[in-house]
């Protein structure tokens, strides 16, 4: 009798032991994702009559999946951006995403690139007197090399 509960208190410490040290694994994982990955601050840094200081962006899926721009849209929201606008692009064959500077502030489209993990070629400026906000991005065909897909 005393044999059957010493194996299941052992049983017991070892299974105990076991959910410790994967909850540990998992904060350790936390904590070094939240430390090693660029920050990026949504502030706008561009012209100053602009209204508003946060960086305001569209997403637009380039590739046809179904979900990838309401994917997109969570991401950059808990990175604290404003996403205006979200829908599907004027066709489904872009190969590569891209951001697009809308109102000529260079500096915020690279920061919603970084953002995304983009790298800074793939910010192109196409200014738009009638957009008013400061990017859009088409997401294309190469999307699991984004953060939001990853």
């Amino acid at each position: 009798m005393t044999a059957d509960r010493s194996r299941f208190s052992n049983l017991g410490v070892n299974l105990a032991l076991l959910i410790f040290g994967i909850g540990a694994i998992i904060l350790l994982y936390a904590l070094a994702s939240r430390y090693l990955s660029p920050k990026t601050d949504p502030i706008r840094s561009g012209p100053s009559e602009l209204v508003g200081k946060i960086i305001q962006v569209e997403v637009r899926n380039g590739c046809g999946i179904s979900g990838l721009a309401a994917d997109a849209t969570s991401f950059l929201r808990r990175k604290g951006f404003d996403v205006v606008e979200v829908g599907d692009y004027t066709h489904f064959d872009v190969e590569e995403s891209i951001v697009i500077d809308r109102i000529g502030d260079l500096a915020s489209a690279k920061k919603v690139a970084a953002a995304l993990g983009l790298p800074e070629d793939r910010v192109i400026q196409e200014i738009r007197q009638d957009y008013f906000l400061d990017a859009s991005i088409i997401i294309g065909r190469d999307y699991e090399l984004m953060r939001p897909y990853k």
